[in-house]
């Protein structure tokens, strides 16, 4: 099989440890008593990576109103998702996996289909952890009005 298996609503959310934008340390069980939206993005700046911060940005007020934090995790270099906050004026979390074992262990690193071919690289995903639980469980998720959706999904 390549790459891991994928995760799926009541598993046990893999625990990581991941530096942020500001070389910070930031994990998972920082949030074990919260609920927090995981999600994994194949790079900051490009188009379609900063229409779903964006979009994650625009919503938080409403995602944190319901006690919902969200961490955006790229295998981008801290100094580059550091450019992409400000660039885009993004205030969440954004961590950095360049060697993707943490995205391999949610199962969002392996094959999927880019443009029609086989390509192994970022599958775009993305989680609900409570209580250290998967709440909910996306993977391949699209870019544009995924939050909307995951939203409706979570009734906020």
């Amino acid at each position: 099989m390549s790459g891991s298996s994928r995760l799926a609503v009541g598993d046990t959310a893999p625990d990581f440890t991941l530096t942020d934008a500001h070389g910070s340390p930031v994990s998972l069980s920082d949030y074990a008593d919260s609920k927090v939206i995981v999600y994994f993005y194949p790079a900051a700046s490009t188009p379609g990576c900063t229409k779903q911060a964006c979009d994650f940005r625009d919503n938080l007020g409403e995602l944190a109103g319901e006690g919902i934090a969200v961490i955006g995790i790229s295998p981008d270099k801290p100094d580059k998702l550091a450019k992409f906050a400000d660039a885009e004026g993004l205030t969440f979390p954004l961590l950095s996996d360049p060697d993707k074992k943490v995205m391999t262990e949610w199962g969002a690193f392996g094959e999927k289909k880019l443009y029609g071919k086989t390509v192994t690289g970022v599958i775009r995903s993305t989680f609900l952890v409570e209580n250290g639980i998967i709440a909910l469980a996306q993977y391949n998720v699209r870019a544009t009005g995924h939050v909307a959706k995951l939203r409706r999904d979570l009734s906020v």
